[in-house]
C-alpha cells in the first residue's frame, strides 16, 4: 500500500539538477515547519560521499514524532520507539529511502510504488514485498527506529523520468509482483485531494502564479496543456517499502502509514511548486550553506520553540 505525487521538469542532467535544489529546498523549510516543542527533525550528518563510482550527498536525521502518532500506537509504543533513524544516499537520477527499528516481536511490512513530479501530478502503486540491495547504486534512504532496530524498516527508491508517469515497472520487479500492485494518482493541484486541516491557499498550485517563471497556476487540463508548452517537466517514481509485524495491529498500522504517506507527498509536491520563486535562482551551493543554517536552527527550534506542525490524521 502507498501513496505518491508528481510534478514536471524537463529529462536532461539540468532539469535533475533543478528539481533537487527545489526538493532540497523545500525538504529545509518543511523541516522547520514540523519542528518544535522537542519534537521534529534533528540532523546529525550531512556530507558527500563517494562509493564504487557514485556520488552524491549522505545524511542521517534523527525523527523525533511522539504527537505525531495516532493514539493507538502511543498507548503500546515505549520510550524510543517514536525516534525514526533516516540514513539517506542522494544521487540523482536515482534516489532511495530506507527505515529500520529494533525489537523482535515488533516488525512492519509494507511496500508502496510511488510516482514523484516537480509540478502536480501524484500516482502511487501498492505491491507487496519486495527485497532490495542497500549497497545498489542509487540514492538511498534509510530510517531506523531505536527501539524497534532492525525489525523495522520503510524504504523509498526514486527514478526521475522525462515523462508525466507513463512508464511501467521502472524498478523492474518481478512480474509476479508487479501483478499485484495498484497505482494510485494524486493530483497535487487537486483540491478535494488534501484533507481540509492542511489546505493552504499560498500553497495551492491551482492559485500559485510565478513571478519569476510565469509558470502557474495549474488548471484542471494542466497535464496537457503542458505538452504544448516549453515548460519543463519531470516525473520521480517512488517505490516505497514498510515492514511493519505486531500481531492485532499490522493491517491498522500499515494503513495508517499509507495514508500518512500519500498525505505527505502531496502536501511537500504542493509546497515544492508553490515555492518556486524562493529557490529557482538558487544554486547547490547556496542549498549547502542553507542546510548548515538549518541545521542549527532545527536544534533551536526543538529546545525552544511551541509544538507545531503535521498531526496524526485517523480519521480522513
Amino acid at each position: 500500500m502507498g501513496n505518491s505525487s508528481l510534478g514536471f521538469l524537463p529529462a536532461t542532467q539540468e532539469v535533475c539538477y533543478t528539481y533537487q535544489v527545489g526538493q532540497l529546498y523545500s525538504v529545509a523549510e518543511a523541516s522547520k515547519n514540523e519542528t518544535g516543542g522537542g519534537e521534529g527533525v534533528e540532523v546529525l550528518v550531512n556530507e558527500p560521499y563517494e562509493r564504487e563510482g557514485e556520488r552524491g550527498q549522505y545524511t542521517h536525521k534523527i525523527y523525533h514524532l511522539q504527537s505525531k502518532v495516532p493514539p493507538f500506537v502511543k498507548m503500546i509504543a515505549p520510550e524510543g520507539a517514536l525516534n525514526i533513524h533516516e540514513k539517506a544516499w542522494n544521487a540523482y537520477p536515482y534516489c532511495r529511502t530506507a527505515a529500520f527499528g529494533y525489537r523482535k516481536d515488533f516488525k512492519w511490512a509494507l511496500e508502496s510504488w510511488y510516482l514523484v513530479d516537480a509540478a502536480v501530478f501524484g500516482v502511487l502503486r501498492k505491491h507487496g514485498s519486495h527485497d532490495w540491495d542497500a549497497s545498489s547504486h542509487t540514492a538511498k534512504e534509510s530510517f531506523r527506529n531505536e527501539y524497534m532496530k532492525d525489525d523495522f524498516l520503510i524504504k523509498i527508491e526514486t527514478w526521475h523520468k522525462a515523462d508525466l508517469g507513463t512508464q511501467e515497472n521502472v524498478h523492474k520487479l518481478d512480474p509476479n509482483e508487479w501483478k499485484n500492485v495498484e497505482a494510485v494518482y494524486i493530483d497535487i493541484a487537486d483540491r478535494s485531494q488534501v484533507l481540509t486541516k492542511d489546505y493552504k491557499p499560498e500553497e495551492d498550485p491551482a492559485k500559485f502564479k510565478s513571478i519569476k517563471t510565469g509558470r502557474g497556476p495549474l488548471g484542471p487540463n494542466w497535464k496537457k496543456e503542458i505538452l504544448k508548452s516549453d515548460c519543463p517537466y519531470m516525473c520521480a517514481y517512488k517505490l516505497v517499502t514498510v515492514k511493519f509485524k505486531w500481531w492485532g495491529l499490522q493491517n491498522k498500522v500499515e494503513n495508517f502509514i499509507q495514508k500518512q504517506e500519500r498525505r505527505l507527498f502531496t502536501n511537500f509536491h504542493r509546497q515544492l511548486f508553490c515555492w518556486l520563486d524562493k529557490w529557482v535562482d538558487l544554486t547547490m551551493e547556496d542549498i549547502r550553506r542553507m542546510e548548515d543554517d538549518t541545521k542549527r536552527q532545527l536544534d533551536e527550534m526543538r529546545e525552544k520553540d511551541p509544538l507545531k506542525g503535521t498531526s496524526a490524521a485517523t480519521d480522513d
